[in-house]
This record gives structure tokens, C-alpha cells and sequence, in this order.
């Protein structure tokens, strides 16, 4: 036997209005007060014994049973159908109640009608009604409308075909010191390679609700090959070709192809200055006051005095830089050198070198101080990630301060406006007594030429005006501490040993070396700094 829920019905009699309740079938569901209750409201029967239907219900689970609600006699009954449109609009469930004796059944299009009259315009299921109409199932939710969901469409995808990882890292010998003839690193082209290709967005199609409301589908990322001189696309603009020979590479989502800028000798007072869009190979030194700028990178094979390298790219430098004081490295990719002495260098991937001394190093990514030598005197090393020496400070005490776990632009950031603020104060604290001087005068009603005025109305709009700089700064600069302190650091390895004069920085967290410490991981635990054994 099928399941069926139980239900009820209107049964007119000559002395009154009666209401017959039937039990379910099998596991079908057992009738509830409340769906009595709302369907009298809805059919305006009142003032009926509440125990007395309460009673019958609760019986009616077992039995058919009967109870009498009115003395009075009604008028037959059609049968009703109630509809509920769920919360996203996307569902309409009708439930029938059946006529009373002597009432009229709804025909197929009598309940298309009171789905229409309900505000249902889409998706009537003829389908759901019909099998209905065939087997008549009271007390039951049937779906009697459906929406249609919007198709959701597809973002489009460049694929590059060729390396956009700037985090490789060279390869190094069994001596400790890097190959620079295998540095797997820049990407050559030929004239008809293919660079990039592009999977068009595909749009979604709308959808509709129940009540006929248009349903938008998710907005797709369209997309457009980008690229410089040297490259053309397909006639649908979905391949992108080579036209010349060269280094191929990325720059905020342009594809660009550049030859090589080669300087046979020397950057001195024969070439002047050097800016070029692509990679610059310098065979020979790159002399003190001199620069050299490249969107690509920058090859040195001899020495780099005291000039200025700014690279989109890496700087490779074969040899090294003997900064005097003056040298200033600034790559947004990865720097690899021989050694970095007097100098001030920055970059936005790795740094590996065998030496640094007395310089400001900070990189985005790991710092390396390896080969033969890997030691590192003096100076100011920051990395975001990771620092690995065999050596650090002297025997001397050198100050040397090593620090990772904090991205070295936010210090700079925090630190200038350390400086800001500190000055912004300074200078209202002198024009904070002149203000107060004038107040006086005038409280005590003395005399104040024109142009006094003048100077206090522009005095008062300098420290209106420094007040507001040293909140803003004060905002960003708190805000900074607050990263600063919540980072969970990076780590520095010190392969051989740590003289005393090493500060050791992690995330905000001190450490001084003060006695000898050989094969060492430094970490953060916590507030404190933990030493590992290697």
C-alpha cells in the first residue's frame, strides 16, 4: 500500500458542519493542529470546541474519526489549493484540501488560475497538475511552478607560453659558488613563437523566478592580450606571435619582447647614463656617479663602483659591487652578485651574494650569503622570509643587525613616518607658544596690528593643518605597528657562527648575540626568539 498523509473534510449535515479527519497510510505523515487550524481561518470557521478537535486529531491517527465544529449548516465547499512561493522565489508547492461532500473539484485550468492569481508567472509544471488531477493526494506538497536558474558563465584565461616565474633560483656548484652561466632565469623568443594565448569569456544566460523576476547570472572577467612593440595577434585575438628575436617577459599583465642593450666596454663618460626598455648587458665595470636603468635586467660582468642599477627585471652581477658609500642596487626581480660592500640594495624577489659588508640590503623574498665565503659584516639585512649566512658579525663586535618576518617596505614606511610625525610635532610645538602669546594680548585687550592678525589667522591654520597630518600619519602609522606585530615571522639560519654585536630581529622580537653561537636556526616562539640546532 502507497504512503499517503492524512487529511480532512468538510462533511454538511442537516444539524451542522462536521469535519472528518482520516489517518495516514504506511509513513505518511499524521495530520497537525495547526494545518486545521489555518485551514478554518482561511475558510472563516470560527467559535468551534477547541478540545474538542484537539481530542479528535489526536485520535484520528489511528481511526477515522468525526467531530462536529458548527450546529449551523454551510454551503458546500470546493476543493482548495494553497500555495507557498519559497524564499528565493524559486519554488511554488500548492497543497490541496479536498472539497466537502456536495463540493466542486478544481479542473487543470481553474488551478492554473489560482497560481496566476497567487503572482506566479513562470514555470508552471502542466506536468505536476495533471499527475495530480489523476491521483488526487490531499495534505501533501506538491511543486506546482519551478524557476530557472541562471547559467553562470565562464571567465576568461590567458596561458603564457613561456616563463613567468621570477623565483628560480641559480644553480650552484659543489664549491658553494653559483653558476651564473646556467641561471635558467630569462626567457628567449624567436620571431614567430607563440607567447600567449587567450580562452575567451563565455556570458551566462539569465534566469527567471516563479514570479518572473529576471535572475542575472555572475559577472565573467573578460579579457584582452596585452603586449608591446614586437608582438601582433591572431585575427580573432586570441594567439599572440613574436615578431623578433629577443627576451620575452611580463609587466603588469603586458607582454613585452626586448632585445639586449650590449655595452662592449665600460659605463663611464663614453656612454653616459644608461636607460633602455629592455635588458642591459655591461661586459666591462660600471663606473662611480654613473646609472644604469632597464625595464628588463641589467648583466654585469665586470665591477660596479659607486653608480646606481635600477632594474625592472634581475640584476646579475658577475663580480660584485664596491659601493663607496654611494652604490644603490633596486630590482624588482631577484639580485645575484659575487658581493655587495658600501652599498644600499633593494629587491623584490631574492638576493644571493657570497659577502656583504657594511651595506643596507633588504629583500622581498630569501637572502643568501653562501659560497666559499657567505659572511656578513656590518650593516642592515632584511628579508621578509628567510636569512641564511655561515657568517655573521666579526671577532670586532661589528654591529650587524639581521631581520626577517616583516616585509622591508612597511619598516621604511613605518620609520618615515616616525620622522613625519616627529617633525609635524616639533613644528607645532613652535607655533604653539607664539598662539598662546597672542591670546593673552588680546584676553587682556591690547592693541594687535592688522598684520598680526593676519600672521595668527595663517598660524592657526598651520597647526589646524599639522594636527590633521599627525592623525592621518598616526592612523597609518599604528596600523603598521599592528601588522608588524602580529606577523608570524621568517626565520635566519647561521650556518658556521654568530659573533656578539648580531642583532637578531624576528617579527619585532629582539635577540642580541652576546657570547659566540655556531649552527644555529633562529625562530620566533611566541615574544621570545628560540635558537635550533642546524
Amino acid at each position: 500500500m502507497a504512503n499517503r498523509n492524512g487529511y480532512f473534510q468538510l462533511d454538511i449535515k442537516k444539524d451542522g458542519t462536521y469535519l472528518k479527519l482520516f489517518p495516514p497510510l504506511e509513513n505518511g505523515q499524521h495530520i497537525t493542529y495547526d494545518e486545521v487550524s489555518n485551514y478554518l481561518i482561511d475558510k472563516k470557521i470560527h467559535d468551534y470546541d477547541i478540545k474538542a478537535l484537539g481530542h479528535a486529531i489526536s485520535i484520528s491517527h489511528e481511526e477515522p474519526t468525526e467531530v462536529k465544529l458548527l450546529s449551523i449548516t454551510l454551503l458546500p465547499d470546493s476543493e482548495y489549493l494553497k500555495i507557498t512561493i519559497s524564499p528565493d522565489r524559486m519554488l511554488a508547492v500548492g497543497r490541496f484540501y479536498p472539497p466537502s461532500n456536495d463540493g466542486q473539484l478544481m479542473n487543470p485550468s481553474e488551478i492554473v488560475r489560482t497560481l496566476q492569481m497567487a503572482g506566479i508567472k513562470h514555470g508552471i509544471l502542466q506536468e505536476n497538475i495533471e499527475s495530480f488531477i489523476h491521483n488526487r493526494r490531499y495534505c501533501e506538497d506538491i511543486v506546482l511552478a519551478r524557476g530557472t536558474k541562471p547559467v553562470e558563465g565562464k571567465n576568461a584565461v590567458i596561458r603564457y607560453h613561456f616563463n613567468t616565474d621570477t623565483t628560480l633560483k641559480p644553480k650552484e656548484n659543489e664549491d658553494g659558488t653559483v653558476d651564473f652561466h646556467q641561471l635558467d632565469m630569462i626567457s628567449s623568443t624567436n620571431a614567430g613563437d607563440i607567447l600567449a594565448t587567450l580562452e575567451p569569456a563565455v556570458s551566462g544566460k539569465d534566469g527567471i523566478d516563479v514570479c518572473g523576476n529576471v535572475l542575472k547570472p555572475g559577472k565573467v572577467t573578460k579579457l584582452i592580450l596585452r603586449h608591446g612593440k614586437g608582438i601582433h595577434l591572431s585575427e580573432d585575438g586570441l594567439t599572440m606571435y613574436s615578431d623578433t628575436n629577443g627576451h620575452v617577459m611580463l609587466q603588469d599583465d603586458r607582454v613585452f619582447v626586448a632585445n639586449t642593450f650590449e655595452v662592449p666596454a665600460n659605463v663611464d663618460a663614453s656612454t653616459g647614463d644608461i636607460i633602455y626598455e629592455g635588458n642591459v648587458k655591461v661586459k666591462g665595470n660600471i663606473i662611480t656617479g654613473y646609472t644604469v636603468q632597464a625595464k628588463g635586467d641589467i648583466i654585469v660582468d665586470g665591477v660596479v663602483e659607486g653608480a646606481t642599477l635600477i632594474a625592472g627585471g634581475h640584476i646579475i652581477l658577475k663580480r660584485g659591487m664596491q659601493g663607496m658609500s654611494r652604490g644603490r642596487m633596486e630590482a624588482e626581480g631577484n639580485i645575484i652578485t659575487k658581493f655587495i660592500e658600501n652599498a644600499t640594495v633593494k629587491a623584490g624577489g631574492y638576493i644571493t651574494t657570497e659577502a656583504i659588508l657594511h651595506s643596507k640590503v633588504s629583500a622581498q623574498s630569501d637572502i643568501t650569503v653562501g659560497g666559499k665565503k657567505g659572511f656578513v659584516t656590518g650593516g642592515e639585512i632584511r628579508s621578509t622570509t628567510c636569512i641564511t649566512v655561515k657568517t655573521a658579525g666579526s671577532t670586532m663586535g661589528t654591529h650587524t643587525l639581521l631581520e626577517v618576518g616583516i616585509d622591508p617596505t612597511i619598516v621604511d614606511e613605518y620609520r618615515q613616518l616616525e620622522e613625519q610625525i616627529n617633525s609635524n610635532k616639533a613644528d607645532k610645538d613652535r607655533l604653539m607658544p607664539i598662539l598662546s602669546t597672542f591670546k593673552k594680548k588680546i584676553e587682556n585687550g591690547e592693541y594687535i596690528a592688522p598684520e598680526k592678525f593676519e600672521y595668527i589667522k595663517q598660524a592657526t591654520k598651520n597647526v589646524i593643518d599639522l594636527d590633521e597630518k599627525i592623525r592621518t600619519s598616526m592612523l597609518r602609522y599604528e596600523k603598521l605597528k599592528l601588522d608588524m606585530n602580529n606577523t608570524e615571522g621568517g626565520s635566519i639560519r647561521v650556518e658556521n657562527i654568530a659573533y656578539p654585536g648580531v642583532k637578531i630581529v624576528i617579527s619585532n622580537v629582539v635577540y642580541y648575540v652576546r657570547s659566540e653561537i655556531h649552527y644555529t636556526k633562529f625562530i620566533r616562539d611566541r615574544a621570545d626568539i628560540k635558537l635550533v640546532g642546524l
